[in-house]
């Protein structure tokens, strides 16, 4: 059984933002405008996904 994986796009600049919320980013290794990151989705993911929803797109397969 294949793992389920979740694409996620950083769409708008942390830069200004919480803490909390640039550290998500992070977490989610996401650096720059434009980066994409495929990431295992579990819901520690899920978790910093819905936190920072409104800097992202997200593709789930």
């Amino acid at each position: 059984m294949a793992k389920k994986s979740v694409k996620i796009k950083l769409v708008k600049s942390p830069t200004g933002r919480l803490p909390k919320h640039r550290a998500c980013v992070a977490g989610l290794g996401l650096r720059r405008v434009g980066s994409v990151s495929e990431l295992e989705d579990t819901p520690a993911v899920r978790g910093m996904i819905d936190k920072v929803a409104y800097l992202l797109e997200v593709e789930t397969d």
